[in-house]
């Protein structure tokens, strides 16, 4: 991963903040209560409430990639591993809740910053490594396509870099507008395990 510097740090104050339910219209209100996954008061459904229309529409192709095709331990772990790529603390900290839910454990989770060589299974070590190439090169090699396509199917290996191209969307918003972490959640761990 290239040694990009944790710009967030520039400022702890959000850049757009939470929209409080005193200035929420009645249609943004009832949208953030259809919200399911993190609650209707997370920091970013809160947030991106403000962009009413784009958000309306942005949240049923979030919620389909989060009911995809993908089985959900291999989703997360590509989510994650995009997290620590975009070194997205608001993404890390939702989805290690979710990883969690999902099957991984701990340990992997833990592991999941020190990448594709930390004593993955091997397919689990093609995702990292397919979340690795599509971050650097925003493409997946023949390698790495052949180890994903042995196990998914059409379906699958087209949401896979959609998946992953979404989180990355989702990183440069939060990290752009400076959503904070929600209480009870932990952001990013400072070094690989």
């Amino acid at each position: 991963m290239p040694d990009y510097p944790r710009l967030m740090s520039e400022t702890a104050a959000p850049r757009v903040p939470p929209l409080p339910k005193s200035q929420r219209s009645p249609s943004a209100q009832a949208l953030l209560e259809g919200v399911s996954v993190a609650g209707s008061e997370a920091n970013i459904f809160t947030t991106l409430i403000r962009a009413e229309g784009l958000t309306r529409r942005w949240l049923p192709f979030g919620g389909k990639l989060l009911s995809g095709k993908l089985p959900p331990r291999d989703r997360e772990l590509l989510i994650l591993r995009t997290a620590w790529n975009c070194q997205a603390d608001y993404e890390w900290a939702q989805h290690r809740g979710l990883g969690l839910e999902a099957g991984l454990t701990e340990q992997e989770i833990a592991r999941i910053p020190s990448g594709p060589e930390a004593g993955w299974e091997p397919f689990d070590a093609a995702l990292l490594t397919a979340a690795d190439e599509l971050h650097s090169t925003y493409d997946l090699s023949n390698a790495v396509w052949e180890l994903l396509s042995a196990r998914y199917d059409e379906p699958q290996l087209i949401e896979l870099p959609m998946l992953v191209g979404h989180y990355h969307m989702v990183a440069m918003a939060l990290k752009s507008l400076r959503v904070q972490l929600d209480p009870g959640l932990t952001g990013l761990p400072t070094e690989p395990s």
